[in-house]
Parts: C-alpha cells; structure tokens; sequence
C-alpha cells in the first residue's frame, strides 16, 4: 500500500508532533511506501529512505495560498506518486481526491464556542472571522473526506455532532524511546533558571502563548496559591515567552506579560522560551508538578508527557483531559483561580499524594503508542481501498465487461 501524507498544514504543536512521531514509525513497516508533502522550513532531520519519500515546498505563509495549493495542485502529486490513500493532516481536505482520503483534524478552536467569545470580548475580530471561515472548510472537509480521524474519543463526538457524519477516533500515541532518547545536557543557562531556587515548588506547563491555553487564569492562581503555601517558594515554568513576536499566529501576549505585573508574580513567573523537542524531557524531570488550563484541546501531547515523567498532573475539568488522564490527575473549573489554586495545594501539602498521582500517571501514559496509532491508520487505510475496489469492481460488473473487471481486481 502506498499512502500520499499531505503535511503541509503540520506548522507547530500538535501537528508537528504527529508527523515528527508517525513518519519513523511507517518508515519501519515494510509493507507500506509513503510520501511526504511538507513544508521545507520543518524538513529538518528527516529524509528520504527505502519506503518513505519527502516532497517539500516553500509557501506562501496565507491559508488561502495553502487552499489553493492543495486543491488544484495535490491531486496531480497523488496521480505522479501512484499513491494508493491520501492522508490529509491539517483538518482540510481535498474536495476531489482521486484515491480513497483520510481527514486528520485535530482542531478544537472551529467548535469551540469560549474561543469564539473570548475574540469577540478582545474585539479580535480579524482572528474571529478567520476562525469562522476556516470553520466552514473544515466542516465541508468532514464531508468530502472518506474517513475522518479525531485523536480522542471526546473530539470525535465532537466533530460527529458538529457535521453530520460519523468521525473515527484513533487516540495519538507516546514514542518512550524517542521522547526520553536524547542525552544531551541542557544549557547552563537553561539549567541554572530551573534550579534556583533549590527549594521552590516547581510548576510547568508546556505551550507557546495563544489565548485558548487560558494563561490568564493560571497566573490568576499564582498569588492565591503563594499565600496558602506560607511562604514555601513557588516557580512556574513557561516554554514561551509572553511577547508576541516570539509565539506563532497572530495572539497578543502583551496583555498577559502586564498580567504578571499587576499580579506582583514576576518572581514566580520564569519566561524558558521555547525548548527543543530532544530536550523537552529534561525540563519535565527537573519540575514538581504539570498544570494545564486550556479551555480547548483534542489531546494534549504534554499531558501524557508529563505523566510518563512521572509528574503529577492538575489539568482544567474538560472531557479530553479526563480521557487521556482518568485518575492520574486533579481537575478544576477552567475559569476558577480559586479552584486552581485549591487543588495545587492539593498536590503541594502530601508528598505521598503527589507520589500516588504521579504512579497513576506513569501507568496511564503506556495506554498510549504511535506504533498502534500507526497500525490502526493503516488498517483504515486498507478498508478504504477494498472498499474503493469492491466499488470499481461493481461499477464494472454492471457494465458486463469481463476484461476490465480482470484489470480492476489486478489493480486492487
């Protein structure tokens, strides 16, 4: 079987995530050949072996460049490649593909009504339209693609009741080996903000800046959690920097950085920037405890991260966060402070607390694998080409021409 990889939607987070992850593990398999399509700036440390090949192109930075791209120019790629299945990763899909199509999508923020309110309550209303329109493609994507993936079970109803049609859910997986696989130190610069100071209780939480990451309620916990702790020292790691030009997309960080100001929390607050996927396992090793308040997610990479580090998890009560966590983690309103605040204590006054969430977690993150994630795309994809087949096949039959029916089966 031959699968066509459309990556070019793959920019950073999540869908970079997946594709760094899923490309090894169908370079392994013997009985499938794949091509890449990607954008050239994140080729960087992958390249062409005897089952997997890598097209690469440099676009335009607009989604509208990538729309027009994608429709009138894939299509020919798929044909020139002999490809069997198209995997379309990016939530868009082709509206006439010539082989059977799988649609990846993977974001939330198209059906997810607090990120529409909070553009409207920050008058972003460039973002909001964009966000609306991108919406529309990606629910008519649902429709035109033969198969839609959603990496949870949550998103997938999600998706299902958003459009009308059934969505598959194959959760994203954990590589043990690549993840933890790097053993080069971290920077001494890097190093030395994590450990000072020595007895600080330890926060970290994993993402460039955005608004749906819900910053602003967790730095709202920061001085209510400062004084319940009677003086222990508290840090929260960040790997960003709240400043605008250092994030991607078009989210204004500065409102956030004045946050911390006003909130007397600069101390406690430690800007890491961001930190390469190679050394993202030490960050996790050298903290206490993973906090996450994103009102909107499909997975959370981080989650399963954090609890394959064995660091104890307190996460916003969303139905996804409770899918990929169950009992490693403590769960709060995503709007609450207090709430937050409340459960870090939790976490932070018994020591045998934290060891007990933290070994759930290390159990709960091996439910978790890109091989098995893999396999089940590949079986999808299968089903789609005897499909496919069965159905030329049929076509053909009710023609009566015996000859193409012989060609039709050779080919399948």
């Amino acid at each position: 079987m031959h699968i066509f990889l459309n990556a070019l939607g793959a920019t950073c987070a999540s869908g970079w995530t997946y594709v760094r992850n899923v490309i090894p593990h169908l370079s392994q398999r013997a009985d499938v050949r794949t091509t890449v399509l990607m954008k050239r700036q994140l080729r960087q440390g992958l390249t062409d072996s005897a089952n997997v090949s890598v097209l690469d192109i440099d676009p335009a930075a607009n989604a509208a460049w990538r729309f027009w791209f994608e429709q009138t120019m894939i299509p020919g790629l798929i044909r020139k490649s002999g490809a069997d299945v198209l995997v379309s990763a990016g939530n868009f899909a082709l509206r006439s593909s010539p082989v059977p199509q799988i649609l990846l999508s993977g974001n939330s923020l198209y059906t997810n009504s607090d990120f529409s309110r909070h553009l409207r309550a920050r008058r972003e209303l460039g973002l909001w339209l964009d966000n609306r329109i991108k919406s529309c493609f990606a629910r008519r994507s649902i429709h035109w693609a033969d198969a839609t993936v959603a990496p949870s079970r949550t998103f997938a109803d999600e998706l299902q009741r958003w459009a009308g049609k059934e969505v598959v859910s194959i959760h994203h997986g954990f590589d043990r080996n690549v993840f933890f696989g790097d053993a080069t130190p971290l920077p001494d610069p890097l190093q030395q903000k994590l450990d000072s100071p020595s007895n600080a209780l330890r926060l970290l939480f994993v993402s460039h800046y955005n608004y749906y990451r819900n910053f602003e309620t967790l730095l709202r916990a920061l001085p209510i959690f400062r004084e319940r702790l009677s003086g222990r020292k508290i840090r929260l790691f960040l790997t960003c920097q709240l400043r605008s030009k250092d994030n991607p997309g078009s989210f204004r960080a500065e409102e956030a950085a004045a946050l911390v100001d006003r909130l007397g929390i600069r101390e406690e607050v430690v800007q890491l920037g961001t930190i390469p996927y190679n050394l993202l396992h030490r960050v996790y090793k050298a903290c206490d405890v993973y906090v996450t308040p994103a009102y909107a997610e499909t997975f959370a990479h981080p989650l399963v991260e954090a609890m394959a580090s064995g660091l104890p998890v307190v996460a916003s009560d969303l139905p996804v966060h409770r899918e990929i966590c169950g009992q490693a983690a403590l769960y709060f309103r995503r709007f609450s402070p207090e709430e937050l605040s409340r459960q870090l204590l939790r976490v932070a006054d018994s020591a045998d607390y934290r060891q007990q969430l933290a070994e759930r977690g290390v159990i709960r993150s091996h439910d978790f694998s890109w091989a098995k994630h893999t396999d089940e795309l590949l079986g999808l994809a299968a089903t789609l080409v005897r499909t496919r087949t069965r159905s030329l096949e049929t076509c053909v039959l009710a023609s009566g021409t015996s000859r193409d029916v012989q060609a039709v089966s050779e080919v399948g």
